[in-house]
């Protein structure tokens, strides 16, 4: 993937942390797991707004 086809558009490197997020809710939303998605998405949400995060909140 070129940094032209980063999910980011500016070519920044992708947070692990996000990606594992992202995939955690995926997942749980293909197992009918709706609570389990909804906090997936608030932990992302929280960790995105934080320091920690790599990608800056972008994602």
């Amino acid at each position: 993937m070129s940094a032209a086809d980063s999910p980011h558009g500016n070519g920044a490197q992708p947070c692990s942390t996000c990606e594992s997020w992202k995939l955690a809710e995926t997942d749980a939303n293909g197992r009918r797991d709706y609570s389990k998605a909804t906090d997936c998405r608030v932990l992302l949400k929280r960790h995105q707004e934080s320091a920690e995060c790599v990608a800056g909140g972008q994602g």
